[in-house]
């Protein structure tokens, strides 16, 4: 339930008092219910709708229709991750986690290659390491149908507006945004949020400064230092690795389009797409480093971005995919490796090959 006195009423995730209502939703909601069929129900039980959602809508009732608070939902999404991990991934690995505080609450900013499953991969992180997950910070633009904003706002995210359009209307709204982070962090719940609007498609993973200005807002409200506000808001950079990069042929398109013909307009619910398809494709191996809360004086938001992007860029775990991109021959590649690396493209239109090593070579030169 929201009351008049909640300032982040619009934007923040749902509490416990919302879940039951929020799970109701979305078994009544039949977009959602087609969408959990059309992925999980053999083919031949596809083609009859109406049998095949009503089994979908009993299971998934039985499943989680008594769900009444946060915690049980970030079990339920602790138990999938299980099997996510199981069979997309070869391993996941972290390092880091050791060094920090699980009494701590941390403002963890990564760079960002999956809509969904860089924040999941943190939170996997943290589930195993006993300590709490993270809100996570969401782009109003994955939020085009109602069950996107009832699943990721049951799964602890908070919205970022991005559609907004006039600079008084963006002002108000990033400067609620960086007080709800705040207020956040400072209540013991620690923050995702990456290093910048968008995946890095090119594998060019970099801060926007920008990120950190709204950061700061809260910050020139308490009249803090930049640097004081920065330390006191625990800010810990995580660099993620994938082996097979999510969606690297849609990356790859997007990219030939933009350098083609100067601009790519994103179809209806491409963005849901990209979130099914790095779920359910393979990810080989996976790896998060975390680093420790940034304590350096960082004066100014380009000096905290530069900051974040060393961190990155020098952690960044390099699987023989990134060498053999970036035609690096410091690393000797088995066979096995150069055969799985060829076979990315395979069946990939030629004029999207470049495009694809450039995703695989980037973080080799950003380390050297």
């Amino acid at each position: 339930m929201t009351n008049s006195n909640d300032k982040f009423a619009d934007i923040r995730p749902y509490n416990d008092e919302e879940v039951a209502a929020s799970v109701e939703r979305l078994l009544n909601d039949d977009a959602f219910i087609s969408v959990i069929a059309e992925h999980n129900l053999p083919s031949w039980l596809r083609t009859i709708p109406f049998l095949g959602n009503y089994l979908v809508k009993s299971k998934l009732r039985n499943k989680y229709g008594k769900f009444k608070t946060v915690d049980e939902v970030q079990q339920a999404v602790s138990r999938y991750l299980d099997i996510l991990v199981k069979r997309t991934t070869s391993k996941v690995t972290f390092s880091g986690l050791d060094k920090l505080d699980k009494n701590k609450a941390y403002l963890f900013i990564s760079n960002h290659r999956d809509i969904a499953l860089d924040p999941a991969f943190v939170n996997y992180g943290l589930f195993q390491n006993n300590m709490k997950t993270v809100r996570i910070a969401i782009g109003d633009n994955l939020l085009q149908v109602p069950y996107m904003t009832e699943l990721m706002r049951l799964n602890k995210s908070f919205i970022v507006k991005r559609s907004v359009k006039s600079p008084k209307e963006m002002l108000r709204t990033l400067t609620t945004l960086s007080h709800y982070i705040y207020d956040s962090l400072d209540s013991g719940n620690s923050v995702w949020i990456a290093q910048k609007e968008g995946r890095a498609k090119d594998g060019n993973d970099v801060t926007d400064p920008a990120l950190i200005k709204m950061l700061q807002l809260h910050g020139r409200k308490l009249k803090m230092d930049f640097a004081d506000y920065v330390k006191s808001i625990n800010v810990v950079p995580v660099a993620i690795s994938y082996e097979f990069e999510p969606c690297e042929k849609a990356k790859a398109k997007e990219q030939y389009h933009k350098a083609t013909f100067g601009e790519y307009k994103k179809a209806q619910g491409e963005d849901i797409a990209s979130i099914i398809e790095g779920f359910a494709t393979n990810k080989g191996h996976v790896h998060l480093s975390f680093g420790e809360p940034i304590t350096s004086d960082c004066d100014t938001p380009d000096q905290l971005a530069e900051t974040i992007d060393n961190y990155i860029h020098k952690n960044y775990f390099l699987h023989p995919n990134n060498y053999l991109a970036a035609e690096s021959a410091e690393h000797e590649i088995c066979g096995d490796a150069k055969r799985v690396y060829h076979s990315r493209f395979e069946g990939v239109a030629p004029e999207l090959h470049e495009f694809i090593k450039q995703i695989y070579a980037k973080p080799v030169f950003n380390q050297k």
